[in-house]
């Protein structure tokens, strides 16, 4: 199938084929034809599938086929909702990039930066608004946002948006809108929550998904390798340094661990940056392109920084501290193996964090590979203690609302199971 026959505009075809592309992935081959047709779309689909294009080209389409009733300034016609900034930058790239063509006007607006030029652009007026749930509802406040012509919304990675606690203000937006819009829905995995969102906004929706939610890349090696917590910052400048990696994106529990971590591996003398929500968009920004043109070997991110990220051919994503909720493992890995390439993602485990890697293997259907590095075995007379879950209340809920399990039988149990108990270095 070719991006011509899905009947999109020729300056869409003409951005599509600068851009290099030459044929729609599946989810665009999916969600194209339903969005053009204009009906509501609950998408299913992993980072590097091509979500975004698959809503952003019939957007971009249906607005510049239509006039809007409104005369005089430009009304916001097109409202996309993202859980982060980054995330909400990459969009907007998107938008940018492929409505280069046509007369559209796009902005996007999140916190972390002056909202005075976000309130000039919206006064210059727009068509497309790209924009963080938190920063929306500051511009309304302000009257400096009219959703009332809004013809088609986009919720991007609702899943996130509920994780993070944005589902009021999300009900705030939605209260603004009209019923006769378009609504397009895309999430990695379909919750119970999600599937109660979907059943409030959507009409009929059309199903589209290319992957089965909450399993992971079959592109993405997965390894374990069992250490003790106070020796992982040495195991992972070991691997670092032992195997040349070039590119590592490492995910830390929390911002102050992601702090201390980035600036451990400067000691060991591998170059680092730490990527989180205390840092200012400015800082953000600077750490990730230092990262993607190598300037920086590792970037270290917590899961709410790390959504979004736009990183091409990343080989490499390690889990320092696993993730409180087992779906964020799936999220993490997904950065890796993303559009047919290989990836690999390996996970440094302690003893604190053996009900958290059962929960991971139990979600994704499979035995995680577990693999001891020589000379960093694990101590078999340290007892495992409490997870710090670092301030994350939304990850403690989750938390709290597992089942009871006999965890103080977990807690006495060595790190040991019957899986792959072999030392070795890696060599890969």
């Amino acid at each position: 199938m070719s991006f011509e026959s899905l009947g999109l505009r020729a300056e869409l075809l003409r951005a599509v084929s600068e851009k290099g592309y030459a044929a729609p992935s599946p989810i665009q081959q999916q969600a194209i034809p339903p969005i053009l047709e204009g009906r509501d779309i609950m998408g299913g689909a992993q980072t590097g599938t091509g979500k975004t294009a698959g809503f952003t080209l019939p957007l971009l389409h249906r607005l510049s086929n239509t006039r809007s009733p409104q005369k005089g300034r430009r009304p916001i016609r097109a409202l996309i909702l993202t859980p982060t900034r980054e995330l909400a930058a990459q969009v907007a790239e998107s938008v940018r990039i492929y409505g280069k063509y046509l007369p559209l006007r796009s902005s996007v607006i999140f916190g972390g930066v002056s909202i005075n030029p976000q309130i000039q652009k919206l006064r210059a007026g727009v068509d497309i608004l790209i924009a963080t749930p938190g920063r929306l509802l500051d511009h309304i406040s302000q009257k400096t946002v009219d959703l009332s012509a809004v013809e088609i919304l986009v919720l991007d990675e609702a899943d996130r948006m509920l994780d993070m606690g944005f589902i009021h203000d999300i009900r705030k937006v939605l209260a603004l809108l009209t019923e006769q819009k378009q609504t397009l829905l895309f999430s990695a995995t379909f919750s119970n929550d999600i599937k109660r969102l979907a059943n409030k906004l959507l009409k009929s929706p059309t199903l589209v998904e290319v992957a089965r939610h909450n399993t992971a890349s079959e592109s993405v090696s997965q390894i374990i390798h069992p250490v003790d917590k106070t020796r992982k910052r040495a195991l992972l400048s070991y691997l670092i340094a032992s195997n040349n990696w070039k590119q590592v994106l490492v995910f830390s529990r929390t911002k102050h661990g992601a702090n201390r971590l980035a600036e451990q591996l400067m000691t060991d003398g591998i170059t680092a940056a730490a990527i989180h929500g205390n840092k200012s968009q400015g800082a953000r920004t600077k750490a990730l392109a230092d990262f993607k043109s190598n300037k920086v070997r590792v970037l270290v991110a917590t899961d709410i920084a790390a959504r979004g990220l736009d990183i091409d051919q990343l080989p490499h994503v390690v889990n320092f501290d696993l993730p409180n909720v087992a779906e964020d493992y799936v999220h993490r890995i997904g950065r890796t193996g993303r559009a047919g390439n290989e990836g690999e993602a390996m996970s440094l485990v302690c003893i604190d964090e053996l009900k958290l890697l059962r929960d991971i293997e139990r979600l994704i259907k499979r035995e995680i590979p577990k693999v001891i590095v020589k000379d960093f075995e694990p101590d078999p007379s340290i007892k495992a203690e409490p997870i710090n879950m670092g301030g994350n209340k939304q990850a403690a809920r989750n938390q709290n609302r597992r089942k009871p399990t006999s965890s103080q039988n977990n807690q006495r149990r060595p790190f040991s199971g019957n899986s792959n108990k072999q030392s070795r270095s890696r060599t890969r």
